[in-house]
């Protein structure tokens, strides 16, 4: 079930990116706004093992701001 749950959640995160390549935002906000979960959301830590997944992939990259981690995609 964790590797179905992972393609979803990078899936949801792909087609987000697709519509709005610019956005930028914290594992939280990518969770809360970019992913329409259709039920119960996953653990967090599901989607920041998506977000890892994706920029060791070199999908995606990420750079602290605040003491925030921020996520978007590779430019």
């Amino acid at each position: 079930m964790q590797a179905q749950d992972l393609e979803f959640i990078m899936k949801s995160i792909r087609q987000y990116l697709q519509m709005r390549p610019d956005s930028a935002d914290t594992v939280e906000g990518i969770a809360r706004f970019w992913i329409d979960w259709q039920g119960e959301p996953l653990q967090i830590s599901m989607v920041s093992q998506a977000l890892e997944n994706m920029r060791n992939a070199g999908e995606l990259e990420s750079r602290n701001v605040g003491g925030r981690t921020i996520w978007h995609a590779r430019r």
